[in-house]
């Protein structure tokens, strides 16, 4: 076992994790990898042992984030002889040794490609007693052959593939994950099967472009059978997937959602902007018509749809015409929310370099604006949700009042957060209610009358316990679902 010195110690460890899901989710492989070499939690978060920090590098301000935590962290390293300070991530594979050159403190630099070497990377820099900087420029395993010790024991993220091909002039992640590698199909399954077996109800599908699952192995069509596989395995209630990209999604996925019952039918597909001029700058290869086209075409598959978006205010040379537009799609999308950001300037991106970079109060009024028309649209269209029967997923800490109003808290199946009353049953996080929807906020839902039903689960019984999973890596699997059922006879999707 690797660090066996370590797992005679028992040292403890902290995970803090920045940035999107797929961060999460590897922050996860880096739990399981530590447990395996002999760490444990830290039951305080000053107690630990080792502070690992899962980077991103999308936002601006990520940077001076990580660097001034490091900074709070030097005292409690200086005065605690042994501990170790270790930073992985996007941002890890960006700045790779000047990490160590701002942060001399800092003992382990990895990246985004070796997440699997940290055990061995702290042994070797406990060992020789200087910085470990290894950043490796290709996949080394991939991350879903590593173990994995969850943090929920009901709902559970599963990658499909890492890395991206698109060229998105404002996103640095290509350069920092690589190109996009698909697992395969049986690997997945296999994965989703080992959850479903340990309780959990709900999977994620995750991919930095999840519905382009498929390119590397010449199967335009796997993401929709991918889908429709999950339906198939018994126990598992709720399946969810992010972040399409519009470019790709094809009428075969929004029949597979449609048609497969444990699907969920809510949809993340980031916008962007509601300008085709900008959209051609972003190298967003779809325009409005065709991304509006889709979200037609899905509500009328499932007019019960909750569809989210991302959208970037202040991309260099947008005009106030060019935001008009993006309130125009705002308005007509109807989204039942969206992730509003401010752009910013990164290095090494295409766009960091464009001309007419706009000035900052015009960039933040324009969101403003966004966000006020967004706010008003996710409330509109969460009172259209009073009076319904909503079936919840019970959660871990979703409402930061639950305490004060006696409430429980937990997302239906179109991902709306609700808060409940439990009445006189007693439910646990990973069971299930069905309760009614008794009033509105613009980002919440709330059911205060007495719930329909109350069924435990498996996924309830390990959370009352505290037992979450702990997977082992998923290794090669079967290399094709086999036969799939047919597809309905659906229309062509606009040329891509």
């Amino acid at each position: 076992m690797l660090g066996v010195s370590t797992a005679q110690v028992r040292k403890s460890f902290q995970i803090r994790t920045f940035g999107c899901q797929m961060n999460v989710h590897d922050s996860e492989r880096l739990a399981g990898l530590l447990e395996d070499a002999g760490y444990e939690r830290a039951a305080e978060a000053e107690q630990a042992d080792v502070v690992v920090f899962n980077t991103c590098a999308v936002r601006e301000n990520a940077d001076n984030k990580l660097y001034g935590t490091l900074g709070h962290l030097a005292p409690q390293k200086a005065a605690k002889p042994g501990m170790q300070i270790a930073v992985g991530g996007c941002l890890a594979q960006k700045d790779r040794s000047e990490i160590v050159r701002r942060a001399p403190w800092v003992d382990v630099v990895f990246g985004t490609h070796n997440i699997g070497s940290l055990p061995v990377l702290l042994e070797r820099a406990r060992h020789n007693e200087e910085a470990q900087v290894e950043i490796l420029d290709s996949l080394e395993t991939f991350p879903s052959a590593l173990p994995a010790a969850r943090d929920s024991a009901y709902s559970g993220w599963v990658s499909i593939s890492v890395g991206c091909n698109n060229t998105c002039t404002f996103c640095i992640v290509p350069s920092l994950r690589g190109k996009e590698k698909d697992r395969r199909p049986g690997d997945v399954l296999a994965e989703v099967q080992t959850l479903v077996d340990e309780g959990v109800l709900e999977v994620t599908l995750l991919g930095q472009n999840v519905n382009s699952y498929g390119v590397e192995f010449g199967d335009r069509l796997a993401f929709g059978k991918l889908l429709r596989a999950c339906g198939e395995i018994d126990g598992l209630e709720r399946v969810r997937f992010t972040s399409p990209h519009p470019k790709d999604f094809t009428d075969d996925v929004i029949a597979a959602m449609a048609e497969t019952p444990n699907v969920c039918h809510s949809l993340h597909m980031p916008l962007q902007s509601g300008s085709d001029r900008l959209l051609k700058a972003m190298r967003r290869s779809y325009r409005t018509e065709k991304y509006l086209g889709i979200i037609d075409k899905v509500r009328a598959a499932m007019p019960d749809a909750a569809i989210t978006t991302d959208i970037i205010v202040g991309f260099p040379g947008e005009t106030e015409e060019d935001f008009q537009g993006t309130l125009d799609v705002v308005r007509q999308a109807r989204f039942s929310s969206a992730f509003t950001f401010q752009y910013s300037k990164r290095p090494g991106t295409p766009a960091a370099d464009l001309p007419d970079q706009l000035p900052k109060a015009v960039v933040q009024e324009r969101f403003d604006r966004l966000v006020a028309l967004q706010n008003e649209m996710t409330h509109s269209l969460n009172i259209e949700q009073v009076g319904r029967t909503v079936e919840v997923l019970v959660a871990t800490g979703e409402g930061k009042r639950d305490a004060e109003t006696q409430r429980m808290s937990g997302r239906a199946r179109d991902g709306r957060l609700v808060h409940f009353t439990p009445g006189a049953s007693a439910p646990r996080p990973g069971d299930v209610v069905e309760t009614v929807v008794t009033y509105a906020a613009p980002h919440y839902l709330v059911a205060d009358g007495e719930p329909l039903s109350w069924r435990r689960t498996k996924a309830g019984d390990r959370s009352e316990a505290g037992i979450k999973p702990k997977t082992a890596g998923i290794g090669l699997g079967l290399p094709s679902f086999g036969a799939p059922a047919p597809l309905p006879a659906v229309s062509g999707c606009a040329a891509q």
